[in-house]
């Protein structure tokens, strides 16, 4: 068991002990050999994990919201235009985001717990062009994974330039920079990596590198890539002081992603993902995302009739399990349940054990031991 409380929400996921390790170490200043190699090791591990020939990471203090910045300012201008793909609140942000800086959006938007067919795209794209395309991975607010693959072969060889969020997806789910052709991937380390939160993680392509030497300027100063690009290629130059600790942590967690396997990490997702869903379906509830857009890293589960939310999530807290509260149509009808970064067997069982024992507890005939009983044969597999 990783610890006490078990964080099973969309993220921020648990961390392993070695992560903890690096990021509990006496600090170093960022200017010493200690630290010039461990991010120098950290930038090349994100390169092999990402697999995009000559994909150039930019590793800064911030979050995912900055890295959604990063990944337009850097490759759009003030007079072009955008499209986003929106599956739920997350690819709204971007829409909103794009907005902010005065830019020309259009918004191509699916139901909840859908997502958008690649048809519609195709369609779109005959009769327009745009500067980029944005694409959510996997929205945590839905549940809902992208067709991405789809969608990436649609815009092969167009000039528009692709921009993957991949934060609840990356090391998660596979995401082959070069075979999707993306242009920009942006993600966040509180989710698949299992680092705490704190970093604005983008990795950008040759084609969108040079696209930012082409602009004379862009609304951004801190998150310009032009003035981290000689950071992010020899760590020893200096721009603004990197957030020491945190890529010290990131860097331990890409050494056990490398260790582990991205092949046998992404099949552990899938497997936990079943698990799961196998318990759920045992305890007699239902997942709100449509069967063919689940994701590997989180469901959206359903509460039957007569289970308050807030009673719920309350007892599972008091059994040491931290699920998130839905959002925007959902609020209390649903929670959400985060199952990425190192989560395995042990949580998944005291997970279900839990839930099977909490809603027995609020009136709910559960068979015994039931839940449990389903999610065991995935819980095996590969181990």
């Amino acid at each position: 068991m990783i610890d006490d409380l078990l964080t099973m929400i969309p993220g921020p996921t648990p961390v392993h002990p070695r992560v903890l390790k690096a990021l509990a170490d006496p600090r170093v200043a960022h200017v010493t050999p200690e630290f010039v190699e461990t991010f120098s090791t950290c930038l090349d591990d994100l390169r092999k994990i990402i697999g995009g020939t000559n994909v150039q990471p930019f590793i800064l203090g911030g979050g995912g919201t900055l890295s959604m910045e990063m990944a337009l300012v850097n490759i759009v201008a003030q007079d072009e235009k955008v499209l986003v793909i929106s599956q739920g609140v997350f690819g709204d942000r971007y829409a909103d985001l794009v907005a902010s800086f005065g830019i020309d959006c259009d918004l191509l938007q699916a139901e909840w717990g859908t997502v958008v067919p690649p048809e519609e795209l195709e369609a779109l794209l005959a009769q327009n062009s745009y500067a980029a395309v944005t694409i959510t991975h996997v929205d945590t607010s839905t549940g809902a994974c992208a067709p991405a693959a789809d969608y990436c072969a649609l815009l092969k060889d167009r000039e528009e330039m692709v921009i993957l969020d991949g934060v609840c997806a990356t090391v998660g789910i596979p995401e082959p920079y070069d075979e999707w052709g993306l242009d920009v991937l942006l993600t966040a380390p509180q989710k698949a990596f299992g680092v705490p939160a704190g970093l604005a993680m983008t990795f950008f392509s040759e084609r969108a590198v040079a696209r930012r030497k082409e602009l004379e300027a862009v609304p951004a100063f801190y998150g310009d890539i032009l003035r981290w690009l000689p950071i992010m290629t020899d760590p020893r130059n200096y721009y603004s002081t990197p957030c020491v600790n945190q890529i010290r942590a990131l860097a331990e967690a890409a050494k056990l992603i490398l260790e582990e396997g991205l092949e046998a990490r992404y099949a552990r997702h899938r497997r936990v993902a079943k698990a799961i869903r196998a318990g759920l379906d045992a305890l007699g509830m239902k997942l709100f995302t449509s069967p063919h857009c689940l994701a590997d890293t989180l469901s959206i589960v359903l509460y039957p009739e007569g289970i308050d939310d807030a009673k719920f999530r309350g007892a599972m807290l008091e059994r040491g399990i931290v699920f998130a509260g839905a959002k925007g149509p959902l609020t209390g009808k649903a929670f959400r349940m985060g199952h990425m970064g190192i989560i395995d067997s042990a949580e998944v069982a005291k997970t279900v054990h839990a839930m099977e024992e909490v809603l027995k507890s609020l009136g709910r005939r559960i068979e015994p031991g039931s839940a449990l009983a389903a999610a065991a044969p995935f819980l095996g597999e590969g181990e």
